[in-house]
C-alpha cells in the first residue's frame, strides 16, 4: 500500500474511533465520570458484593445486582424475605466509599 493511502486510511480510522468514543460519552457533565471515579465505583461494587455475601450469605448475594455510580449504590433483584433485604442494605452501607444506598430489591412472592 502506498504511503499516502496508508495515511488517509489511518486518519479515517482515527476519526471513526474518536466519533465512536464521543458518542458513548454523556454530553451532560453531571452524568460523566472520570476514569478515577469509574475505577472507584467498580471497587465499591466489588466490596459491596463481598460484604453482602459475608453478611447475608452467598445465595442472597447471587440474587442481588449491585451497581455503583459516583458512590451511590443501587441494589436490585429478588430476595426471599425482608430480613435478607435489610441485611444486604446494612452490609452495603458499611462499605467505605458508599455515599448512599438505593433499595430496589423486591420480595419473592410466596
Amino acid at each position: 500500500m502506498d504511503p499516502s493511502r496508508r495515511k488517509l486510511m489511518t486518519a479515517t480510522l482515527a476519526a471513526v474511533a474518536a466519533e465512536g468514543l464521543a458518542s458513548c460519552a454523556s454530553r451532560d457533565p453531571e452524568h460523566r465520570r472520570s476514569a478515577g471515579e469509574f475505577t472507584d465505583d467498580a471497587a465499591i461494587t466489588a466490596k459491596v458484593k463481598t460484604a453482602i455475601a459475608t453478611e447475608a450469605g452467598a445465595r442472597t448475594a447471587a440474587a442481588i445486582n449491585v451497581e455503583t455510580y459516583k458512590g451511590v449504590v443501587s441494589l436490585t433483584g429478588f430476595v426471599d424475605d425482608q430480613d435478607q433485604a435489610n441485611r444486604a442494605m446494612q452490609a452495603a452501607k458499611k462499605v467505605q466509599g458508599v455515599r448512599s444506598v438505593k433499595n430496589d430489591m423486591r420480595l419473592k412472592s410466596g
